[in-house]
């Protein structure tokens, strides 16, 4: 019996029966268990055969594509640069994870009805970069900051809005929701659950700052709604909203300005007590060094105000009114401020100065 075997570079070849050899021959299968062997083993050994071509080195965070798998490259203007650093990203992150955590268990309660709010991620925008992203119709809670200065802005979809409405009053939320402002009564609705939302929202912030933020409002069109200025720069949260059914894309804008100075100091990494220590000594003896340093000081009268034609016509022998009380101390001053007062006097035949209570609290004491 034989066996044809083809080229046996690239590895195991199909084996094909001579069509001249008989039928009913008992050999076949171990005759090709026998053929298939040898061609297996020799496949690899030929090094002139072209064999598999071997798996492509992939990077870790890009597709096959070469993108990287955090979505599309988006445009960055150079006359606006990033002031949002990593370590920034880092603690509102935890502060506004902890607030999602906090909304989601009071929507849930509020609405007796399964609700979520998760964070997707923070950026940078430009004011009206960002406006540009919202939809023409969006319901839009604008909020204020105190003490600090600027708005925050709680933005997501008006049908998502209805629907808490909707089960706030006992519905179930599934039907089709309107597409028109709020009445007086949904307004009020609506507002006791966003007051408390801020409340929660103030104590995960506490961590980076202390805020009192109050609602100020609401509106529809996202540019009516006037938050910022076009070129400020705010931070922009993004969260997966869900209230029963329904999904959207809720975003809490914050102005950058404001939180700035608070961001560095919640990013700035904490000391160790030598370092603490080591900051303690050097301020006290900067503080000692401080009351060493030369400050010239002056015992003047009460200063006079003249024209500016008197001034440029004085000549050598005029006489200028000093106006200054006879009972009146003299002015102590340094820089221009007056820090104490004082009467003429002498002190071992040199020209000196008493320093005496302010006119003010003589004046109190005498009453």
């Amino acid at each position: 019996m034989r066996w044809n075997v083809t080229e046996p570079a690239t590895g195991p070849a199909p084996v094909e029966p001579d069509p001249q050899s008989p039928a009913e021959s008992p050999a076949p299968p171990a005759a090709e268990t026998s053929a298939s062997a040898p061609t297996a083993a020799a496949g690899p050994a030929t090094p002139a055969a072209p064999g598999p071509t071997a798996p492509a080195t992939k990077i870790v965070g890009q597709s096959a594509t070469g993108r990287s798998r955090r979505g599309e490259p988006r445009t960055y203007d150079f006359r606006r640069p990033t002031k949002l650093s990593r370590e920034h990203v880092r603690v509102l992150q935890i502060a506004q994870e902890a607030f999602a955590r906090q909304a989601t268990t009071i929507l849930t309660t509020f609405l007796r009805a399964g609700a979520r709010l998760e964070l997707v991620g923070i950026e940078q925008f430009s004011y009206d970069d960002y406006v540009l992203t919202l939809p023409n119709t969006v319901f839009i809670s604008t909020f204020s900051l105190e003490p600090m200065a600027g708005k925050g802005m709680l933005a997501y979809p008006l049908d998502i809005a209805m629907a808490i409405v909707d089960h706030m009053l006992g519905g179930s939320g599934a039907a089709d929701q309107p597409s028109r402002p709020m009445t007086a009564m949904e307004t009020t609705i609506t507002n006791h659950l966003l007051d408390r939302l801020l409340d929660e929202f103030a104590a995960t912030f506490a961590t980076i700052t202390e805020i009192q933020p109050a609602l100020l409002g609401h509106e529809y069109n996202p540019l009516l709604a006037q938050a910022a200025a076009g070129s400020d720069t705010v931070m922009v949260a993004s969260f997966t909203m869900a209230v029963g059914s329904r999904e959207g894309d809720a975003t809490l804008v914050l102005p950058f300005s404001s939180f700035a100075q608070a961001l560095n100091n919640a990013a700035s990494p904490q000391l160790s007590e030598t370092a603490l220590a080591k900051r303690k000594r050097a301020a006290e003896a900067l503080a000692a060094r401080l009351n060493l340093v030369p400050v010239d000081v002056s015992v003047r009268f009460a200063p006079l105000t003249v024209s500016s034609a008197d001034l440029l016509s004085l000549a050598v022998g005029d006489v200028l009114l000093l106006r200054h009380p006879p009972d009146a101390p003299l002015e102590v001053t340094t820089n221009d401020v007056t820090f104490a007062y004082a009467i003429a006097s002498n002190h071992r035949r040199r020209l000196a100065a008493a320093i005496v209570p302010t006119p003010h609290a003589a004046v109190k004491d005498t009453a």
